[in-house]
């Protein structure tokens, strides 16, 4: 082939290379537009969204819900340990003493209640040292409490005592009974003496007081004096109680005598103090004793 010809052939053929390839040169600079178009404005309307999943946004994008923070637990103080309660005080124990043994600091002897044996004689009876018209005998815990009653009563403007009696044996109470008889009938005899055998008196732990000077001995206006009144008031802070108290005749039987006391020791009278409980009978659940029972 000459060679004019060969180099028209190629020209043309150059030229068909160039014509075909324009195209693909185009579509290509079209879809690398787009594709910088897209990283820059975002994808266009109605662009599909599953050929390339959109990464999460990251948590520091100003255009992401911040996390709520999270709340931290409530400090709280460590419990404060409980304060040591105080100790339990036991009951008072009335079974401690019995009140049926004439020995006994607790007996209860009234119109119902004899003293057992009827001839009953306490075996350490002792003749106290205080003022009285005959040497007065009790039992030596009641005479030790006795001398340290008048003793106090004197230091705190009471003023002195004496003792009419203490300290009867039941042949003697035998006798002063049989006398109010004598004097009162049987009747009224009842209300103002025991019987035989019924008398606190023949325990040693009983005290009949008065003042001194002498005045009101063995009546009721003893309660009126400054001695009945401090004996009153202060008697069971040494063991003694006022044992026939001018509201519980109907439980004593007896009328208000306000000399006659009772030793009964420091443990009961301050607890029959702290109740307000008056009486023994009371005290310890006994029946009232108004009359004897025959």
């Amino acid at each position: 082939m000459p060679s004019s010809r060969r180099r028209r052939s190629s020209a043309r053929r150059s030229s068909r290379r160039r014509s075909s390839s324009a195209p693909l040169a185009a579509l290509a600079l079209a879809l690398v537009t787009a594709a910088l178009a897209g990283c820059t404005s975002g994808a266009a309307p109605g662009a599909s969204t599953s050929a390339r999943p959109s990464a999460p946004p990251s948590s520091s994008s100003p255009s992401s819900t911040p996390e709520p923070p999270e709340e931290s637990a409530p400090v709280t103080s460590p419990a404060e340990p409980p304060a040591p309660s105080a100790p339990a005080v036991p009951a008072f124990d009335k079974s401690a003493l019995s009140i049926d043994d004439p020995a006994s600091l607790w007996v209860v002897t009234d119109k119902l209640r004899t003293v057992d044996p009827i001839d009953y004689v306490p075996s350490d009876l002792v003749t106290v040292d205080v003022a009285s018209q005959n040497p007065p005998v009790f039992r030596r815990e009641a005479g030790d409490a006795l001398l340290a009653l008048f003793a106090a009563g004197e230091a705190e403007g009471a003023g002195q005592f004496q003792v009419q009696s203490a300290y009867r044996s039941y042949a003697t109470q035998v006798s002063v009974y049989q006398g109010w008889v004598d004097r009162l009938g049987q009747a009224q005899a009842d209300i103002q003496s025991a019987r035989p055998g019924h008398s606190e008196h023949q325990t040693g732990l009983v005290a009949d007081i008065s003042p001194v000077p002498l005045s009101c001995a063995l009546q009721a206006c003893f309660g009126d004096t400054a001695q009945g009144q401090w004996l009153a008031a202060n008697a069971w802070r040494y063991g003694w109680l006022l044992r026939y108290p001018a509201d519980k005749t109907a439980i004593t039987g007896f009328t208000y005598e306000p000399w006659h006391f009772r030793y009964v020791g420091v443990p009961l009278a301050t607890e029959m103090h702290a109740t307000g409980v008056t009486t023994l009978e009371e005290f310890f659940g006994l029946p009232a004793a108004p009359t004897y029972a025959g």
